[in-house]
């Protein structure tokens, strides 16, 4: 395939950065990170394919709903490269993050449920709650709020 070709496939670093709606620096950053890979031209410059437009839109969306870069960049390694992630591909890498995304919503929703009697008793191991320290005893178990981060560990009843 002649070089003239090859390049109109694929797209330099400012196409992808306009196309993707990121800076130029994002794309850096991803491509330090291995989410994204870039060949370069005779003349150094970075080339995209035009599948990591796709490959953008799945790192912002997951990004988006809090999913941290290490879980995505293993979501990411189990698609074939070269390849354009299709709706399946995206089926199968969100449905992994739906169980640890239902963990933070249960965290959530257990710590603001939380707050009110947290700030009662300062939720600090303070001796000032009858009813959830009684005696400071918590003092004993562990230093900071022994009842937050006990609720934390313990498995949901979901």
């Amino acid at each position: 395939m002649p070089a003239s070709a090859k390049l109109k496939r694929e797209l330099s670093v400012g196409e992808v950065a306009k196309r993707a709606g990121v800076a130029v620096s994002t794309l850096h950053f991803y491509e330090t990170k291995g989410l994204i890979v870039a060949s370069r031209s005779g003349g150094n410059q970075r080339r995209y394919p035009r599948d990591v437009l796709r490959r953008i839109a799945i790192i912002r969306v997951a990004q988006r709903a809090g999913i941290a870069l290490a879980d995505i960049h293993a979501a990411l390694a189990t698609l074939p490269n070269g390849r354009t992630p299709t709706l399946e591909d995206w089926r199968r890498l969100s449905n992994g993050w739906r169980d640890m995304l239902q963990q933070r919503i249960d965290s959530l929703t257990q710590l603001r449920d939380q707050l009110e009697t947290c700030i009662g008793c300062g939720c600090l191991s303070m001796g000032d709650c009858p009813l959830r320290n009684p005696q400071d005893r918590l003092a004993a178990e562990a230093m900071g709020p022994v009842l937050l981060q006990r609720s934390e560990t313990a498995p949901s009843g979901k």
